[in-house]
């Protein structure tokens, strides 16, 4: 299974928004191999308006299917309405995709009007429940925003998800759970977390320069990122990072 990974586009109604995540969108779409699937780990908006869920409506339609979560900077509501074609809600947004024989959670992990993150009791009931249903031969993903780890940089270690032991303790219980992927951090990163692989997508918008990188955290200038995941047959999560020039 080949699946693109892209995070937070932050779309604003702005020139340069619409044009990194068209670009983005144009060099999926103009592959020569085709994804399986896209998945798209939140912050879709910057100030959850309506009009920019339904800028990203028109920009994320795609030959292969589109897998959302939202993120700190998206709201609920205006998400299920203008996205989602659904009406428009304050609960979590939770869905699970079959995708080349794999089950992929997207997961809610917002807290309305706050940048960290929460898995809250009723969306890890509904990840507990989605995973006891599948079969036993059956690969999961789970994808939600907010990284449960530090990443070694004061913005996003101060609004990462709390209470990451009960997703831990979730992850043990379902041993076939492959990855944790997430984005949030504006940076392409890789570690593990619950003896499993943690991926950050990079960000569409902007990328976060490091500590050691220099004292301004958004470089503006770097192109569009995305990441590409493959699932093989050992159960084997293989990524690779691309920018989009």
């Amino acid at each position: 299974m080949l699946l693109a990974h892209i995070s937070d586009l932050h779309l604003d109604g702005t020139e340069r928004a619409t044009r990194r995540a068209t670009r983005v969108m144009d060099h999926l779409r103009d592959m020569p191999q085709q994804v399986d699937a896209l998945l798209v780990t939140g912050d879709i908006a910057d100030h959850g308006a309506e009009a920019e869920y339904e800028e990203a409506a028109r920009i994320l339609t795609a030959p292969f299917p589109v897998l959302t979560c939202p993120g700190n900077h998206d709201a609920r509501p205006a998400y299920r309405k203008a996205l989602l074609s659904e009406p428009p809600g304050t609960a979590p947004i939770n869905e699970v995709h079959h995708i080349a024989g794999t089950a992929i959670l997207m997961c809610d992990s917002t807290i309305p009007g706050r940048d960290e993150g929460l898995l809250d009791a009723a969306t890890l009931a509904w990840m507990d429940a989605t995973l006891a249903e599948l079969d036993p031969g059956t690969s999961a993903l789970i994808a939600f925003h907010q990284p449960p780890v530090r990443l070694h940089h004061p913005l996003p270690d101060s609004c990462r998800l709390e209470r990451e032991d009960r997703l831990a303790a979730l992850l043990d219980a379902h041993p076939q759970v492959v990855a944790v992927l997430t984005g949030h951090a504006h940076t392409a990163a890789a570690t593990m977390f619950a003896a499993r692989p943690l991926i950050v997508g990079p960000a569409v918008t902007w990328t976060l320069r490091m500590p050691w990188e220099g004292d301004r955290p958004a470089d503006r200038d770097q192109p569009p990122g995305l990441a590409f995941h493959i699932l093989d047959d050992e159960r084997r999560l293989t990524t690779h990072y691309r920018v989009v020039l």
